[in-house]
């Protein structure tokens, strides 16, 4: 068996979707709606591409519903919730061959363009919080994006320029 994998794709006019293999070999779908919809697939093992087993849409509140089933036991209620607050928080992916790589984070300007705000770099396996604009990208890195829906659409527009 191999490691989980994960990819991201716009779908403009719609959202994100999510795709998920994992060490198994099964895939699970999600597709993120702009209104906080969410669809939920899971396919079979050796089924085809575009033929799920199951498909699920919940809309926000029962998407809300299954992350919070989906948490750690340890889950701390004091914690603040971005959903309840009206703000997502999202990982976007930075390609090998995008056009930040080696870049500052001041250059893609996403806080002034969107408002949203970068408050962590995944590299590897370390985890970088608090980037200034003066930090250096890099092809692979996962930066983890807070603000409104429609900001962090919009910054994960600008961080995917190739």
């Amino acid at each position: 068996m191999g490691a989980a994998r994960t990819s991201r794709t716009p779908l403009p006019g719609i959202g994100v979707r999510y795709d998920l293999v994992t060490r198994e070999r099964r895939r699970l779908s999600v597709v993120a709606e702009k209104d906080g919809a969410r669809t939920l697939s899971a396919y079979r093992k050796n089924g085809p591409e575009d033929d799920p087993a199951l498909s699920v849409r919940l809309d926000a509140q029962e998407a809300a519903l299954v992350v919070d089933a989906l948490r750690p036991a340890h889950h701390s209620p004091s914690l603040l919730s971005t959903t309840e607050l009206g703000l997502v928080a999202e990982r976007v992916g930075l390609s090998q061959s995008s056009h930040w790589n080696g870049r500052l984070l001041g250059d893609t300007r996403t806080r002034t363009e969107t408002g949203v705000s970068i408050v962590a770099v995944l590299r590897r396996a370390e985890a970088l919080p608090s980037p200034g604009p003066d930090f250096r990208l890099a092809g692979g890195d996962t930066l983890i994006v807070i603000g409104t829906r429609e900001g962090v659409d919009a910054a994960a527009e600008i961080l995917g320029r190739e």
